[in-house]
């Protein structure tokens, strides 16, 4: 069953490991190979990939494939807007708006090489990235590629 539910915050300055991520995972259900490394070499097979530009004609991800690839990404929720179309969507905090700033731009070089645009909003001390593949309404291999870049951004 997917974990619908209102966004994590994720803070920047945090300094616990992935015990956090594992004891959420396992805590949701049992998930083969849910140690840190594992989950590790998960995102890295992601990150390891490129977006590949999407003009429709494909369907979006159905809700066991969105499950699946949830489990690679590192504390994104999979929200369904008033429209029933899935996107992912995480919450960053930092100590100031130039630190936010800086992220943001970071994330939009990421998005420019990987041609897949994320919905971005952010001000003082706080960033919310939204992603979805507009041209089929819902989740594709995509999403989740760009989800995983922008954590490796955060966990350096």
């Amino acid at each position: 069953m997917l974990n619908f539910q209102k966004a994590n915050t994720f803070n920047i300055n945090r300094t616990s490991g992935h015990s956090s991520v594992v004891e959420r995972l396992v805590a949701n259900e049992k998930v083969e190979g849910s140690t840190p490394f594992a989950r590790s070499k998960n995102m890295n097979d992601l990150t390891d990939k490129k977006c590949v530009p999407c003009e429709g004609g494909v369907a979006p991800f159905d809700k066991s494939e969105i499950h699946k690839y949830q489990k690679k990404v590192d504390g994104w929720d999979v929200i369904k807007n008033e429209k029933e179309i899935f996107f992912l969507e995480k919450n960053f905090k930092f100590k100031n708006f130039l630190e936010s700033q800086k992220f943001i731009n970071e994330v939009g070089k990421i998005s420019e090489k990987e041609g897949h645009h994320p919905d971005i909003n952010f001000g003082w001390g706080y960033a919310k990235i939204s992603i979805t593949t507009h041209a089929i309404e819902g989740l594709s291999e995509n999403d989740f590629i760009l989800a995983a870049k922008i954590d490796l951004l955060t966990n350096v």
